[in-house]
């Protein structure tokens, strides 16, 4: 099913997949809901979806469709000539029967679903008989494709799960994966779908071969194989403007989302693209996760011994939140990268698109589909943002290390949502590159919004956190060998009010929705008097989840990035401190990722500490929250207590300032401690007699900062002290 003659999806397809009508044969594991058909209403609502669709360039028109036909006749024909090579050199047979080994490239993914959209990639598998190896795929082959005019961009990723072969063929970019097949020779007409080919072959070839194999499965078990398209062209559509559109950063991908738009397409055979993009999200906001979604009965044999998904089994597969279950064996969750924030924002997602979805339908003809598509409000939704910069010098340099970079990037999610302050650590999988010219030619940054836990008075410090995943990405990557002297990577804390220095004006204006005006209450002049009075003479923060330590955050290209420095909850503009050299590069010296509350402390009768001496209170950290995990993405800093050090630090890490530079520079970390603090342990008396701090030794030498980075940088020659 996936041999040449078949790149034409479409044409293909509509020979090789009957729509099922007269059949009616009950495809899944449960019968459909509702077998009717569209009435006419539903038609219209179809038709007016498929024109709001067309700007969005879901649709190729025929010259490129031919365009990508060509591309993969030529790779094809490139493929059969290697493998002819290769046959020479390694049997020595004659000439006359070197042809008979065959060889094909398969297609996989959205263009073998029929749902790629203008400019999207195509996903390619290079089958091969069983004297051609994995080194000769990534040895001959790739200098084969070097003298090859039409090639640019060519990369390949060995040390990949998958390993693939990255490229622009005359325009067209490639994905090409390898698999070799225990046989002598490639039929013409081989079925990718036979399980008895999976014999006698290693994981990576397994792996390569599923994507062809998951592919055809869900093209024969859906009822109409057309409406089943042009849901799956929306709600594709819909997660990309949503955010939500993206495996590798914990979201779902383009196989997870057609899997899901084929069991309702089960659930509702003979239903309209409309009614089902509706029932799409019927069914996603009532479904009852972690129950798996399944397009056909799991087999409870293992013939071959490969790894499937079992809960029963294996311990792992019963932590996986959104389980769909891919249906060739072995079958495979596919969302394994969904973690708590991503369900999460998925399911908002979901019900906000229910909500629209009813009211287009209860409208009838009239309606309009626009506000299913409306951008996310990303850079308006949070007010702490994590911007994670990665760059190089050199194009090919920089190719490598961004795609290195963004499959790490769930990694540090996962380490923030661990953090029990943090509720949500929300990664868009849209990236920026340069956002002025003195960023450099290659650049990329994503960003990630923070969400807080309402705790008064707690100061959270993600320094370690952060240090801990940059040393990660530097340790991996030279493993690996693919680190280079010219590649870096930051990752930089910035407020909602400074995101113009990285993004684009008309992005952060994207899904913005206008705010309410604030209506002000009738009152008496003397009540207007009265308040007068009490407003305090100074600019007050908002009362938000949390907000910044006072430090210089250097913005990107030298550009500074002015953090507020709150004392007590607010910053009095007269008292403000003259700033000097000295006490810049004080502040630079002891800065720190730490984000603390920003609600004003309320004062006991019995806290006569004076506001300016020194804290009085040792706070103890809160507990550790046991979220259960994938094992693969678990972090050193999932703990609170931090007994070791980053991997390559050997300086002591100061989490605090001492006692006198708290005096001098007024931190709001080294102020009275509210009594309501749930942080702070109360004695059985009316006050408990107050403890000094122990502070730390000013000897010892003071953590050093990047300039341009809020990530400390450890001094060689030093050992690593537990700090209390």
């Amino acid at each position: 099913m996936c041999r040449l003659s078949q790149f034409s999806c479409e044409s293909a397809l509509a020979v090789t997949m009957p729509l099922n009508h007269s059949a009616q044969k009950v495809l899944g594991i449960s019968t459909p809901i509702n077998t009717d058909g569209p009435k006419p209403v539903d038609i219209k609502l179809t038709a007016k979806l498929t024109d709001f669709m067309r700007p969005y360039g879901v649709f190729e028109s025929d010259d490129e469709l031919a365009h990508r036909m060509d591309v993969l006749n030529k790779v094809n024909l490139l493929v059969r000539e290697w493998i002819r090579d290769v046959s020479r050199k390694k049997n020595n047979i004659p000439e006359s029967k070197i042809d008979s080994f065959g060889g094909m490239v398969c297609t996989f993914g959205s263009y073998r679903l029929g749902v790629h959209t203008k400019g999207a990639d195509i996903d390619t598998l290079c089958v091969a008989p069983r004297h051609v190896e994995r080194t000769d795929f990534f040895s001959s082959f790739i200098e084969l494709l070097k003298e090859q005019s039409e090639v640019k961009d060519l990369r390949a990723v060995e040390e990949a799960y998958v390993p693939v072969i990255k490229m622009s063929f005359d325009g067209i970019e490639l994905d090409m994966l390898f698999a070799r097949l225990a046989l002598p020779t490639i039929p013409e007409d081989i079925d990718l779908r036979d399980e008895t080919l999976l014999k006698n072959l290693d994981q990576k070839c397994v792996r390569s071969l599923n994507g062809c194999r998951v592919t055809d499965e869900i093209l024969h078990l859906v009822p109409n194989v057309d409406n089943f398209r042009m849901t799956l062209r929306a709600i594709k559509l819909w997660a990309k403007k949503k955010g939500i559109y993206s495996n590798s950063l914990g979201f779902l991908g383009g196989v997870s989302w057609a899997m899901l738009v084929a069991r309702v397409c089960q659930l509702y055979p003979n239903a309209d693209p409309s009614t089902l993009l509706h029932k799409f999200f019927v069914f996603l906001c009532q479904w009852e996760w972690p129950k798996p979604v399944l397009l056909k009965e799991l087999s409870m044999e293992n013939k071959l011994n490969f790894t499937v998904w079992d809960p029963r089994i294996n311990p792992q597969d019963r932590f996986h939140l959104m389980p769909v279950i891919t249906p060739a064996y072995p079958c495979q969750n596919s969302t394994f990268n969904v973690t708590q924030s991503t369900r999460q924002i998925m399911m908002e997602e979901f019900q906000e698109g229910l909500k629209v979805t009813t009211d287009i339908i209860e409208q009838g003809e009239s309606a309009d589909w626009s506000p299913l598509f409306e951008p996310s409000n990303f850079f308006q939704k949070y007010k702490h943002y994590i911007v994670l910069i990665c760059a190089a010098q050199e194009e090919s340099s920089f190719l490598e290390w961004h795609g290195f970079v963004e499959s790490k990037i769930r990694i540090l999610v996962g380490t923030l949502e661990r953090n029990p302050f943090i509720k949500i650590a929300h990664v868009t999988p849209e990236s920026f590159g340069p956002s002025n010219e003195s960023d450099g030619q290659f650049i990329c940054k994503w960003f990630i919004g923070l969400s807080f836990n309402k705790i008064e008075n707690q100061n959270v410090d993600l320094t370690f956190d952060i240090q801990t995943f940059t040393n990660t990405i530097y340790k991996h990557a030279l493993h690996i060998k693919l680190y280079k002297e010219d590649m870096t990577v930051e990752i930089r804390h910035v407020k909602r009010k400074s995101l113009g220095m990285f993004v684009p004006s008309e992005v952060l204006a994207r899904g913005a929705k206008p705010r309410p005006k604030k209506i002000v209450p009738h009152s008496s002049t003397g009540n207007l008097q009265r308040l007068s009075q009490d407003q305090p003479k100074s600019l007050v923060h908002s009362q938000s989840d949390s907000s910044l330590v006072p430090a210089t955050i250097e913005g990107t290209a030298g550009a500074p990035c002015a953090a507020s420095k709150p004392l007590n909850g607010e910053i009095t503009v007269e008292e403000q401190e003259p700033v000097t050299s000295e006490k810049k590069e004080k502040d630079k010296r002891n800065e720190v990722i730490v984000i603390e509350d920003d609600m004003e402390p309320v004062k006991r009768p019995c806290d006569d500490i004076s506001e300016n001496g020194p804290p009085t209170k040792k706070l103890k950290p809160a507990p550790q929250m046991d979220t259960p995990m994938d094992e693969s993405l678990q972090s050193p800093s999932s703990a609170r207590k931090r007994d070791s050090s980053p991997p390559s630090c050997d300086t002591p890490v100061k989490r605090c300032k001492s006692v006198e530079e708290a005096q001098e520079s007024g931190s709001p970390m080294h102020t009275e401690q509210s009594s309501h603090s749930p942080m702070v342990k109360r004695d059985s008396g009316d006050c408990a007699a107050p403890r000094p701090l122990e502070t730390l030794d000013e000897a010892k030498e003071p953590m050093q900062v990047d300039k341009g980075s809020c990530i400390p940088v450890l001094a060689a020659g030093k050992t690593i002290e537990k700090v209390a």
